[in-house]
């Protein structure tokens, strides 16, 4: 293997880490490469996927907050470069900044001005959303976005993680939802991705796909009423789906997983774990007497 096709198997490697994990597949992956700096260069495309689809999350210079970093927060303009620096924004603080794919740190903070036409609503919406996240969500973030040139299409993200590496798992709930007023719909997607490795290697990853029409009582002119009646379409579904997990998760232990095992040996008869034990007693007191009698 060349190092162009070891360089490809690291991305890939890493495109596939569990959540909360990357460094520690990025520590692994030295291991195959073996030059640091073809390595940054190489997996930096990598990473920068990675960081955008998974909702990593930045510390925001200057505010006591962090937000997401994803493709609906890159600054408009913005290029992707050679750099391992992209420039996203945080519209809660009304920052840009420069975030660094490698060492996942943002530096760099300007101020930003968001649209005007578009702003009271995305407010409203915000405001709605952090109240979600600190009723149904431990160390959740979220963050929500106007849409350039689109006064009537907002982006509403949500990131959650949950990491225990002393008990061996890591979890992240993620979910976006695209707003139309125009059209009067709301999409989104929910993904979760949980991790399990105690002697092991058990993975889920799943999705579900949101689609609704938008009641008439939704309007730009009601920003407040309204992003509280989107917050409560988005909670309905999401405590559907979670309800949906649960129930699915229920009924692997209790029919699934026992439908694997074998009711019975093959010879259709249960095993006598007493006549078992009592067996093994007489052979070992067999072999004891059979050891004093040759000495």
């Amino acid at each position: 293997m060349d190092a162009t096709e070891r360089l490809q198997a690291a991305s890939k490697f890493l495109l596939q880490s569990p959540p909360g994990e990357i460094n520690d597949v990025l520590n692994d992956v030295r291991n195959i490469i073996s030059d640091d700096d073809a390595l940054q260069a190489g997996i930096l495309p990598a990473l920068r996927e990675y960081n955008l689809a998974q909702f990593t999350t930045a510390d925001v210079p200057g505010h006591q907050h962090q937000c997401i970093v994803s493709e609906a927060a890159r600054v408009e303009g913005s290029e992707e470069s050679e750099e391992p620096r992209d420039r996203f924004w945080d519209p809660r603080s009304r920052t840009s900044f420069r975030f660094d794919h490698l060492a996942l740190e943002a530096s760099e903070p300007e101020p930003i001005e968001p649209d005007e036409e578009s702003e009271p609503f995305r407010l409203a919406l915000e405001n709605s959303s952090l109240t979600y996240i600190s009723a149904h969500f431990h160390d959740g973030v979220t963050s929500v976005f106007s849409t350039p040139g689109n006064a009537e299409r907002f982006v509403v993200q949500v990131v959650a993680n949950k990491y225990n590496p002393s008990n061996f798992w890591s979890g992240r709930w993620r979910s976006e939802y695209v707003l139309n007023l125009a059209d009067r719909t709301l999409e989104g997607k929910i993904l979760v991705n949980v991790h399990y490795y105690e002697q092991g290697n058990v993975q889920l990853s799943t999705s579900h796909t949101v689609s609704l029409e938008l009641p008439q009582t939704i309007t730009a002119s009601n920003a407040a009423a309204s992003a509280n009646k989107i917050l409560a379409l988005i909670e309905t579904e999401e405590a559907r789906y979670q309800t949906s997990l649960n129930a699915a998760y229920q009924t692997m232990g209790d029919k699934m997983f026992k439908a694997l095992r074998r009711a019975l040996p093959l010879t259709r008869a249960k095993l006598d774990w007493d006549r078992v034990l009592g067996y093994k007693l007489g052979q070992e007191i067999t072999a004891n007497k059979g050891g004093f009698g040759s000495s």
